[in-house]
């Protein structure tokens, strides 16, 4: 019983937790799949906490989640009216777009917006079908939203599901199996462009999550590289954790003229490969006549003129997305089975959805009177004269909590089924008058 209420009064919210439904949520996206790179870049957030409060504070949102990757950017927010123009209006405001830059955003609402969430986790909204990476960033997406205060019971429930579901995709369809990663893709094109990758100069710029994936396959293909950041200590930490031998950033830039690869993996929001450096670079060549640059940045870290320079070629996120997008063809039995195993989760999905609206009143009723049951515990301990022991006291406690349980469980297992299977408004209306839900909310909320 104890470790019931627990569980109960657990999550703290910054709004009043209310019961939302299917209607309110709202996705709102762009991706590879709709931007270019370059203009992809110009979506992003450079504070990714304060966007949360903005869509919060200004757009009306209750919860809000922010996936934000290489390939996407998107916002997932959760209200009892999503207003769509007041969401694109604050993205706008919020990322100093422009008003044309809205025909690039995707909106879907209700269902469709939770059966792409279930996609997105799965690898088939991801631009190398299956991968494993997009799971992970959607799981620390909702973590930081949870730990912020910014997601509570209803997006919760729908990221939780989702990633359920993605990992249970994953098993049942081996759409991840043998897949092919951007990573291998870039180091596959390097290698090919000059036969063997052993005897070149490698350097890898960057030690986020993008750059470990790079270093992997360099370390897997047995290729030696430098790695370089602008923070001296990351770059040691990673060749510690993953691979590559430290250097400083401005040796790194030095030795240009003498590095034959160069991966750029970082979310530095300004170039980090000048057209300047890399003409230098190539005129003080001497004898190494080509040079391959990958930019797997968002947003980009090499400036483009770079590319008219003569030996230099350069390779960029849209250039990756069009060869991977084969990937897509050879996968379609693993897709088709996923999106059944979506359809199948969706069946049940809706009866969550809507027990949802219910959810938060029964949370808040046990709440209330558990408050009630734990100041009556204390009154009657310090009534009873006689000094009682450990067990005792306990014994009495745990009748507290089983009389609290035994009373409310079938009347809010009769409120919760009642939604299910088709809501009765009425009914959650005189619930939440009767045990004061509105005024409770409006308190913990001032």
């Amino acid at each position: 019983m104890g470790e019931k209420r627990q569980n109960m009064t657990a999550t703290v919210k910054t709004r009043p937790e209310t019961g939302i439904g299917l209607a309110g949520i709202i996705n709102a996206r762009v991706t590879y799949r709709n931007a270019p790179m370059h203009l992809l870049e110009k979506f992003t957030f450079k504070d990714i906490d304060k966007a949360h409060k903005v869509f919060i504070e200004r757009a009306g949102f209750d919860e809000c989640v922010i996936l934000q990757t290489c390939n996407r950017v998107e916002i997932f927010g959760a209200t009892k009216n999503p207003d769509e123009h007041k969401l694109l209006d604050e993205w706008v405001s919020a990322a100093g777009l422009s008003e044309k830059d809205l025909e690039s955003i995707e909106v879907n609402r209700g269902k469709d917006a939770i059966v792409h969430l279930m996609r997105l986790a799965s690898g088939l909204e991801s631009l190398v079908v299956g991968e494993d990476q997009i799971l992970g960033q959607v799981r620390r997406a909702l973590e930081f939203s949870r730990a912020h205060r910014y997601a509570s019971a209803n997006l919760s429930v729908i990221f939780d599901r989702a990633l359920k579901a993605g990992s249970r995709i994953r098993t049942a369809t081996g759409i991840n199996k043998g897949n092919v990663s951007i990573a291998s893709v870039a180091v596959s094109l390097a290698e090919e462009y000059f036969e063997d990758l052993k005897n070149r100069t490698v350097l890898l710029i960057g030690t986020g999550e993008a750059a470990s994936l790079v270093a992997k396959v360099l370390k897997r293909h047995d290729v030696n590289f430098r790695i370089a950041s602008r923070v001296p200590e990351r770059a040691h930490a990673f060749a510690d954790t993953v691979a590559g031998i430290p250097i400083a950033f401005d040796t790194a830039l030095e030795m240009l003229r003498i590095v034959d690869v160069i991966f750029t993996a970082t979310m530095a929001p300004y170039h980090l490969i000048t057209y300047e450096r890399i003409e230098n670079a190539m005129t003080n060549r001497r004898g190494r006549s080509s040079m391959m640059i990958f930019d797997l940045s968002n947003p980009r870290t090499v400036d483009e003129r770079v590319a008219t320079i003569r030996g230099v070629k350069l390779i960029n996120m849209d250039q990756i997305a069009e060869l991977v997008g084969k990937n897509m063809r050879s996968r379609i039995k693993e897709v088709n089975s996923a999106e059944k195993l979506i359809n199948d989760e969706m069946k049940s999905f809706d009866i969550v959805i809507k027990r949802m609206k219910a959810e938060p009143i029964v949370m808040a009723v046990f709440r209330n009177v558990d408050t009630i049951r734990e100041r009556e515990l204390k009154k009657a301990f310090s009534m009873i004269r006689k000094k009682m022991s450990p067990d005792e006291a306990r014994i009495i406690e745990q009748l507290s909590y089983a009389i609290v349980e035994g009373i409310l469980s079938t009347p809010m297992n009769n409120l919760r089924k009642e939604t299910e299977e088709g809501g009765n408004e009425e009914l959650m209306k005189i619930v939440a008058k009767l045990f004061k839900y509105e005024e409770n909310q409006n308190q913990q909320q001032h």
